[in-house]
């Protein structure tokens, strides 16, 4: 598959300042209807997130507004409509069109206490480490939420991750509404040592003025300074002019693996590589193995298998509590496919933020050229599938849920690490709802409630879904004929998430079909009112129908 990077690169390289081309508006139609038209013959797999008829109506839409807009309006309106698709590797390249980009000379990053700049142009240092209040006054959460349709976001994490680009371009800004006119600044409103203020940003041809970068974070060098304290290095960030390297963590007795991209290294291939790494671990006191994908964007999956086979091999690490998997926003295309084939095969625990990638997705892309314009659409062909459907999901999520603040990258401080590393079985529950379901098969009710209500609330397993695990596991007890213990479950779901419209909408039905006809129209009634215009309300409508229908 594609590097991700790479595709990245291709997606958002900006040269002049822009400039509108002598194309038509009939060309750009002729454009669009050429895409659309690709799309249906040739693609019509990647109808899984929209609809057929939810794109044609995209088309539709900008079709009529065309000439009306300027063209870095229509190529927005492009990438939206290729990013309706939801996969990451299929995307609408900026770089080939016509139009011309600018960006701020700025590198944010999304820490878990909001979005700050990471890294910034000398000539704006009184801004760096900032956090961002507003861009062109608009709460930074909304020019998130308004620039995400342009972005082809596969889940929260990809946003997260490679979204504060958009971010930073004048054109999409204006695009997208966040800014109320198109001009070569942009102010943003910051929070810095307690004070807040403004800072006007002047763009800049993107090319030859990028931040320099790895992996998302800001290298000192060529004119821009970084946040974070140069005077140490934390593991994950240490050598990465290699693709990976080991160290030993003697004080506990752990061997830490960086690897950022499924690919070779220059100096030693991966089988060689991790043939060192195992040997090591067999020969030495090692009691742990951190595997540390974070970074890593992808490359050629085909490269996954010595480093998967080598793990299962490797009995002295590869057990619950000894095998370690750091994951989070930028692990992505083929390390998917590698921390997928790790989740079926090894005993790895997952540690820190979920992937930028669906667990079973639309990889490998072809070029699809505009006859016109000659931008460019890259199409996602391939399906890879590393899982059972009903295992898909929007990410592959971690055990143990860890991230990083402003404060922890700026003074090289590595939560996620720390949480591998000071992980014990004996105050944590990989599995919860096995632990559940054990609790509940011995009748220990009292404690099943208390251990379920204290880990809801415990941030360490934030990405659990509870509430839809309890609610399919209601659902499994029902439609075995299990009507007691499915009322029992869904009963206790609407305990822990009482906002949930969902939630309640399930134990109606179980009400339902348990014959307590009044108790099914009460919380049909309490769905509608949770969720009066959403789809939760609209089957809780037709559903309260029939319940009326059969009294």
């Amino acid at each position: 598959m594609k590097n991700l990077t790479l595709l990245l690169i291709t997606c958002l390289s900006i040269s002049t300042a822009y400039t509108q081309s002598a194309l038509t508006a009939e060309d750009w139609r002729e454009d669009l209807r050429f895409l659309q038209q690709t799309v249906h013959k040739d693609y019509p797999f990647l109808f899984k997130k929209t609809t057929a008829g939810e794109f044609d109506a995209a088309v539709d839409k900008l079709y009529a507004e065309i000439p009306k807009l300027q063209e870095h309006e229509i190529m927005a309106g492009f990438s939206r409509i290729v990013s309706s698709f939801q996969y990451g590797h299929t995307t609408v390249s900026f770089h080939s069109s016509p139009v011309k980009y600018r960006r701020l000379p700025v590198n944010l990053y999304w820490f878990s206490d909001g979005v700050y700049i990471e890294g910034i142009q000398k000539d704006y240092e009184a801004a760096l480490g900032a956090k961002v209040l507003k861009v062109e006054g608009m709460p930074v959460e909304e020019a998130l939420k308004a620039i995400r349709p342009v972005v082809p976001a596969e889940n929260d994490q990809f946003f997260k991750a490679y979204g504060l680009r958009f971010l930073c371009i004048p054109e999409v800004l204006h695009a997208q509404g966040v800014a109320k006119e198109l001009k070569n600044t942009v102010t943003l409103t910051l929070e810095k040592d307690g004070k807040v203020f403004d800072q006007t940003i002047t763009a800049v041809a993107a090319k030859g003025h990028d931040a320099p970068t790895a992996y998302g974070f800001t290298k000192p060098e060529n004119g821009w300074l970084a946040t974070r304290d140069q005077g140490a290095t934390p593991y994950y960030l240490k050598n990465l002019d290699k693709i990976y390297y080991y160290e030993y963590l003697p004080e506990h007795k752990t061997v830490y693996v960086r690897h950022s991209q499924i690919q070779d290294d220059p100096e030693e291939a991966i089988p060689e590589f991790y043939e060192r790494v195992f040997k090591f671990i067999e020969e030495n006191e090692v009691e742990r193995l951190v595997l540390d994908v974070r970074l890593n964007g992808g490359g050629n999956n085909y490269k996954n298998k010595p480093i998967v086979t080598g793990i299962i091999r490797t009995e002295k690490v590869n057990q619950v509590g000894k095998l370690f998997v750091i994951i989070g926003r930028r692990t992505f295309s083929a390390c998917q496919n590698l921390v997928n084939e790790l989740d079926n095969y090894t005993n790895a625990v997952f540690v820190g933020e979920p992937t930028a990638e669906n667990i079973n997705f639309y990889g490998d892309n072809n070029p699809v050229e505009l006859p016109n314009s000659k931008a460019v659409a890259y199409l996602s062909f391939a399906w890879w599938q590393d899982k059972p459907q009903w295992e898909n999901g929007p990410w592959l999520a971690p055990h143990l849920a860890a991230d990083m603040s402003f404060d922890d990258y700026r003074s090289n401080r590595d939560p996620v690490l720390e949480a591998a590393l000071n992980f014990s079985s004996d105050n944590f529950v990989l599995d919860p709802m096995e632990y559940f379901t054990e609790l509940f098969m011995s009748g220990q009710m009292e404690k099943l409630q208390a251990d379920a209500q204290k880990m809801v609330k415990d941030p360490a397993y934030r990405f659990f879904d509870f509430e839809e695990e309890f609610n399919n596991a209601g659902y499994q007890l029902m439609n075995s004929g299990q009507l007691e213990p499915a009322l029992y479950v869904f009963q206790f779901n609407t305990q822990l998430f009482p906002d949930s419209a969902n939630a309640w909408d399930s134990l109606a039905e179980a009400n339902w079909k348990a014959g307590n006809t009044e108790k099914a129209i009460e919380y049909y009634n309490k769905a509608i009112q949770m969720d009066p215009e959403g789809s939760v309300g609209a089957n809780a409508r037709m559903m309260l129908k029939k319940v009326k229908e059969g009294r």
